[in-house]
């Protein structure tokens, strides 16, 4: 499973700030989450309460401070396998117990791996808390494997890369891209991991990757939903305050680290199944944690002004103004504990060559790195990130994602609460020297897809 995208295309909406009623926009302007409980436990848990009483149901999930970029040489994909491993039962809860448990209270489990962080979450009724605690605290450290399980849950994976990859010209287009994008970092390869590498899987790396990293401290547990961070505390010490914790896990987390780019790259992929060409092109940008403060959030302003709906500047020239594409976006994503990428995707019009959307794509990353955007347009950009905010707050699952996703790379709890305030202080001077500073060529990697001929 590959890392879930957190940064969602933004509500379609053809109007201005000026346009909408004056109490939505007040509501927009003043978003700001409430500082959920936080605590740790003696052996190095960090607990996260975010209390919502609207309905009788909690979502549980819990990051562990691990995903395939920590993974050791040779062995990619063993995070995304143990995910699926962990699935297999305890000598106290045999295979099936956990995910029987949840069906019979109406409830529904799952988990995914990042590069950065692997999750595990369930969504019950909340007089289950206390069991389903007990749950995860349980495999958390007692899980059983035996090598029959092993091989066939290995070939369930290897069936998962054919299908999620292997049969997709997108998605191996995708992994071709990051792989010249990211030269000496593990983002660089797939979270999945390489078929020749994850065949050679077997149940001892499996073991090994599960006794080094999941531990209490390295993980994260978010509670949300209709609970009280007082009244569940005795619960969440009772089921993982015994757990030890694991001394080897390393204070902070290095991996290798990209050199400056030199010169923009560039990949083709044909194949004959592609029914509709793209253009996609990568750039090496800071995340939210390796950003200067600041620019973080002048990359997410910056990102959905070119690229994050009909009003955006790639779709106004490459699809209303010049019909060159039937679509263009642009995306941001800032939760990587080392550096990110901005992505832009246009799909041409039938004989539209490439090198005339590369022309109009340079020429709106241009435009705003000579001139300042518009007011009004960074307005309603701004007002579309903000209501983002307030939509989290609907919902508990999206909400718990959140925090999760931007715990486990490297921010604090004060700063994901203070991204509504970043986003308000954006300014066109900087969206300008965003543009000029992370957009250039020398950083990027163009990416071609086409359909190749059949003989």
């Amino acid at each position: 499973m590959t890392r879930p995208a957190l940064v969602e295309q933004r509500t379609r909406d053809s109007t201005t700030p000026n346009q909408r009623g004056s109490d939505e926009c007040s509501v927009f302007a003043q978003a700001r989450w409430e500082r959920p409980a936080s605590y740790e436990l003696q052996n190095g848990l960090q607990v996260v309460v975010i209390p919502d009483h609207r309905t009788p149901v909690v979502t549980q999930m819990i990051w562990y401070n691990v995903g395939s970029a920590d993974e050791p040489p040779g062995k990619s994909g063993l995070a995304h396998f143990l995910e699926h491993l962990m699935f297999k039962g305890t000598s106290k809860n045999p295979p099936g117990a956990f995910a029987q448990a949840v069906l019979r209270m109406g409830g529904h489990q799952n988990a995914f791996t990042g590069a950065d962080f692997t999750s595990y979450f369930e969504h019950f009724p909340r007089e289950q808390l206390g069991k389903m605690l007990e749950f995860e605290a349980d495999r958390m450290t007692n899980l059983v494997l035996i090598d029959k399980d092993v091989r066939s849950e290995r070939d369930v994976v290897l069936e998962e890369l054919n299908m999620a990859v292997a049969n997709n010209p997108g998605a191996r287009l995708a992994e071709q891209m990051m792989a010249a994008l990211y030269l000496n970092h593990p983002y660089g390869r797939l979270v999945i991991g390489w078929r020749h590498e994850i065949e050679k899987l077997g149940r001892e790396d499996a073991l090994g990757f599960y006794k080094r990293f999941y531990a209490p401290n390295n993980a994260v547990l978010i509670i949300a939903g209709d609970v009280e961070a007082g009244e569940i505390r005795p619960m969440v010490e009772t089921s993982f305050g015994g757990i030890p914790p694991q001394p080897q896990i390393p204070a902070q987390r290095l991996r290798p680290q990209e050199p400056p780019p030199a010169a923009p790259r560039s990949i083709t992929l044909a194949d004959p199944r592609v029914e509709q060409p793209e253009l996609n092109r990568h750039y090496l940008v800071p995340s939210a944690r390796t950003a200067l403060a600041g620019e973080s959030p002048v990359l997410d302003v910056l990102a959905q002004l070119m690229g994050g709906g009909i009003n955006s500047y790639l779709y106004r020239a490459l699809v209303i103004d010049k019909k060159l594409a039937s679509r263009a976006w642009a995306s941001y994503e800032p939760t990587a504990l080392d550096s990110s990428l901005v992505a832009i995707s246009v799909a041409p019009e039938p004989g539209i060559e490439f090198e005339q959307i590369e022309h109009v794509i340079d020429g709106v990353i241009a435009g705003i790195a000579q001139h300042p955007a518009r007011t009004e347009d960074i307005e309603l950009v701004k007002t579309r990130l903000l209501a983002q905010a307030i939509y989290a707050r609907d919902d508990q699952v999206k909400l718990a994602l959140w925090y999760g996703s931007r715990l486990t790379t490297g921010l604090t709890i004060d700063e994901i609460r203070g991204w509504p305030d970043s986003i308000r202080e954006v300014s066109a001077a900087q969206l300008s020297a965003a543009a000029r500073k992370w957009l250039d060529k020398k950083r990027s990697v163009t990416g071609y897809l086409v359909k190749e001929p059949t003989h």
